[in-house]
């Protein structure tokens, strides 16, 4: 039986224009449409334009500054080494990417999955820390497309998988890489460990989400992995709306850290994007240096 995994993800423009960037705000605007209250269609979509296009040129400059996102090649990379690695463990697989807000769109890559003969699906979006606005409408766009084409195929979906011990493991070792590089010592009290957290707005956790807890677990287990007796954690918050979102913000947590060094670790995404090559690796790092703390 042939399986169909696609490898569901965020994407990002592909060209650092308005043509590019305005689209792709605007699906994830959309997405997250609820968070300013209930309305119709249209006005979601005029809404969803109007901050498209307020926020397009400050990421139009972060994509030019990191000289384009490398989320896509490193996406589609992933998707290569997981076929050929399934094929070495003699499964019939053939993998996809889709992206929830780039192209190409999960509707898209469903259909060509159906084309291929695929005859079962398995949706697995890559992000460890399961949330509403990734994981959780990620899979929920994959039954969609599904139901939209009438496709009468079994789908698996894998959630969050923070948990796993060989995922730990891999994030601890690039932890205690970066360690040793810079010769430093977390035990140190002029070293400080630092997760940064893609925030998401409250509104998502007061209706049930866990993606908090879930968080606050797989920094703790980290932590206890790489030896730190202790460690912060700060979100990189997106108010675009004005809505509550998680606390708190990474810049002040950094702005609170006095003397030494801070090592920080982006522990929401798999693959480099904008806001860890942008938020992070440069403005982050200027506040750091601002301080006169090493930052790494």
């Amino acid at each position: 039986m042939k399986t169909g995994i696609i490898l569901l993800n965020f994407g990002e423009p592909k060209e650092p224009t308005p043509e590019a960037v305005v689209p792709f705000l605007e699906r994830i605007f959309l997405t997250n449409a609820g968070l300013e209250g209930r309305m119709s269609p249209e006005a979601a979509r005029a809404r969803s334009h109007e901050l498209a296009v307020e926020r397009a040129p400050g990421l139009i400059e972060e994509y030019e500054e990191i000289g384009g996102s490398p989320l896509n090649p490193q996406a589609a990379a992933q998707a290569v080494a997981l076929a050929d690695e399934l094929t070495r463990r003699g499964h019939d697989v053939a993998t996809y990417v889709a992206y929830q807000f780039a192209e190409p769109l999960i509707a898209d890559v469903v259909e060509k999955a159906r084309a291929d003969g695929v005859e079962r699906l398995v949706g697995l979006p890559v992000y460890p820390l399961c949330g509403p606005s990734t994981t959780v409408a990620a899979l929920a766009d994959t039954r969609r497309a599904v139901d939209a084409l009438g496709w009468e195929v079994p789908v698996a979906e894998i959630g969050g998988w923070h948990r796993h011990p060989l995922y730990l493991e891999l994030r601890a070792d690039a932890l205690r890489r970066t360690i040793a590089e810079a010769g430093l010592d977390l035990a140190s009290p002029d070293v400080t460990l630092v997760f940064s957290v893609h925030g998401t707005p409250m509104k998502y956790i007061e209706e049930g989400s866990r993606y908090v807890e879930y968080a606050e677990e797989f920094c703790a287990a980290l932590a206890e992995a790489v030896g730190a007796p202790d460690y912060r954690i700060g979100y990189q918050n997106h108010t675009n709306r004005p809505i509550a979102w998680t606390q708190p913000d990474i810049e002040k947590v950094i702005e609170e850290i006095e003397g030494g060094h801070v090592v920080v670790d982006a522990v929401s995404f798999m693959h480099e994007q904008s806001e860890t090559l942008a938020e992070l690796d440069i403005d982050l790092r200027e506040d750091a240096e601002v301080k006169g703390l090493g930052f790494h």
